[in-house]
């Protein structure tokens, strides 16, 4: 599809998730691959405890659209994908999941939480 048509179907979706009654508890993690990274202008971070087997993680666009989201605030925080796990991990205290990234952030940075 045309990339009009995809940002105008997360903005329908993000408008009917923020007039849910569920809106004041929700985080929503938007992330998309952006053709495996070959855009970006920055290397990935490398060394122990950046990468897995498959080498260091590109860099992904990603927006956290919530009302716990800092406002007008820029993350520089080193994120990729495995911190959506980390973050869930983290959030309401479970057990490491295997695949989360030693090094990467964990999404709280840019967040305002009780």
């Amino acid at each position: 599809t045309d990339l009009m048509s995809g940002d105008a179907h997360i903005a329908g979706l993000l408008e009917r998730l923020e007039r849910s009654p569920q809106w004041n508890n929700m985080l929503v993690v938007v992330t998309y691959d952006e053709n495996g990274g070959f855009w970006d202008h920055v290397a990935p971070p490398s060394g122990p405890g950046w990468g897995d087997r498959f080498g260091p993680a590109t860099r992904i666009p990603t927006l956290i659209v919530s009302p716990f989201a800092k406002r007008g605030f820029v993350d520089h925080t080193t994120y990729d994908t495995t911190s959506i796990i980390k973050f869930l991990t983290t959030r309401f205290s479970l057990e490491p999941l295997p695949g989360a990234r030693k090094n990467m952030g964990d999404l709280t940075a840019a967040l305002d939480l009780p």
